[in-house]
């Protein structure tokens, strides 16, 4: 990671506790880490939103509407190419378009959609990648989880596990694999989800 997505990713990312997969791995776990700082789950600037593209049934994408107060940010190169990632890899598995919705809403709130690296005593002991996936617990390498690819299977993976995943709200479905200290925050990312997956699904 060079030095200026490195400082984005710290001051972009400050206040974030990077609590998914603090105590889970790839299967259930019950308890989280104590000691992890709240997650800033306060909404931030709006931004346009970009144009829908045909061919997406945007009402499977949602379909319990989005819950509580919605937050966006603007995405960069490298954001935007993590998302597009994300959507191969649910295509790869052969999941559907809801299955990327709540995977990019996932990385979302862990990473802000940046392969994160460790950021020393920033991190939140030994989480990485765009779903803060921890070697420890077993989610794989350090190398492995942080490839977009790899981590994005692994997440579904781990939601393939949950019974009835299509029919739960984001946040419910995204807290049961990762097991977050701060399980509604994923919430809040539900609509730039479907946005993205909205236009980048066919592309």
């Amino acid at each position: 990671m060079n030095t200026t997505i490195l400082r984005k990713s710290i001051l972009g990312i400050a206040g974030l506790a990077f609590a998914g997969g603090i105590a889970a791995g790839p299967l259930h776990t019950t308890t989280p880490d104590a000691g992890t700082s709240a997650v800033d789950a306060r909404p931030v600037a709006a931004v346009q939103a970009d144009k829908p593209t045909a061919g997406v049934d945007t009402g499977k994408l949602i379909p319990h509407g989005v819950q509580g107060a919605q937050s966006r940010i603007d995405l960069d190169t490298e954001q935007t190419a993590n998302a597009k990632a994300i959507i191969a890899a649910t295509k790869k598995t052969g999941l559907d378009e809801r299955a990327a919705v709540i995977s990019i809403g996932t990385a979302l709130q862990e990473s802000k959609l940046q392969n994160l690296g460790h950021l020393g005593d920033r991190n939140d002991h030994d989480s990485l990648g765009l779903f803060q996936q921890r070697p420890s617990s077993g989610w794989g390498s350090p190398e492995q989880i942080t490839d977009p690819e790899y981590a994005t299977t692994a997440f579904l993976k781990g939601l393939r596990q949950v019974d009835g995943w299509q029919d739960m709200a984001l946040t419910d479905a995204a807290q049961t694999v990762q097991v977050s200290a701060y399980p509604d925050a994923y919430a809040q990312w539900e609509q730039q989800a479907a946005d993205l997956v909205t236009q980048h699904w066919n592309s």
